[in-house]
């Protein structure tokens, strides 16, 4: 009787492992396909690409409902499983991601909306290089931070969080720029503010994507880095990872 207790544990574990690991694949699948919309949204905007413009946009609703999806298979699993420790922060930090990856989608989507107005409007070319240069940018960090939660990659995650600084600093600088174009030329105004618009969306993936490593810390390492400093973020890295790596630039 004893071995049959033992199987029929062992048995609903590996169930329950089953049901992480399709949890945590269905994550990343929504990842991949939130990070094609940054990638095809920029493009369209930067080529006047109107075509790519209307399905970065569709995307958005597959999106949503896989965002409603595995949130509802995460609150059903905790239901079920009641898990605890390390299980238990998986699937809450997974819950959290796909909030960010389908808010990363929502301004992928505006991004793609300005593209089209502004390529059947009067196109600037003021603020189009940082546009690229910042879109690059925030791509590159939802590509990496999601290779991070592929790879459970806590020292990748936290150089991802580092870029968002970046692109917080390239956001203001491009911010003063604009506004100095539409104080000394007042009839670019309308056309520039379409600029702005994307990179505002442009600075709310680099946040969002911020969010993701820091639920990624969170759910390896247990400690809940969220509104914390750089220096806090990178101290329970090397907590988790005995990394003894020095930065000299995580002032905030």
């Amino acid at each position: 009787m004893e071995f049959e207790k033992d199987s029929y544990s062992t048995h609903i574990s590996q169930q329950f492992n089953e049901e992480l690991e399709t949890i945590r694949t269905q994550m990343l699948t929504m990842g991949g396909i939130v990070e094609r919309q940054v990638h095809d949204a920029i493009e369209a905007l930067l080529t006047s690409d109107n075509e790519l413009a209307e399905q970065a946009r569709r995307i958005d609703k597959q999106t949503n409902e896989m965002e409603l999806l595995i949130d509802e298979q995460c609150t059903m699993t905790i239901a079920r499983r009641q898990p605890a420790a390390s299980d238990l922060r998986l699937i809450i930090s997974i819950s959290r991601a796909v909030a960010d990856l389908e808010r990363i989608g929502d301004e992928a989507s505006r991004i793609a909306q300005q593209a089209i107005e502004m390529a059947e409007g009067t196109r600037t070319q003021h603020g189009f290089h940082e546009v690229r240069h910042i879109g690059n940018v925030v791509r590159d960090m939802v590509k990496d931070v999601l290779t991070a939660f592929a790879r459970n990659d806590l020292e990748m995650a936290y150089r991802v969080a580092k870029q968002d600084r970046i692109v917080d600093q390239e956001y203001r600088t491009a911010m003063r720029t604009l506004v100095t174009y539409m104080m000394e030329d007042v009839r670019s105004i309308s056309s520039i503010m379409n600029v702005i618009w994307v990179l505002r969306s442009l600075e709310r993936i680099g946040d969002h994507a911020r969010n993701l490593a820091e639920h990624l810390i969170y759910q390896v390492s247990g400690t809940d880095v969220r509104h914390k400093s750089l220096q806090t973020m990178k101290q329970a890295v090397r907590d988790e990872t005995g990394s003894s790596e020095e930065d000299s630039d995580d002032v905030e």
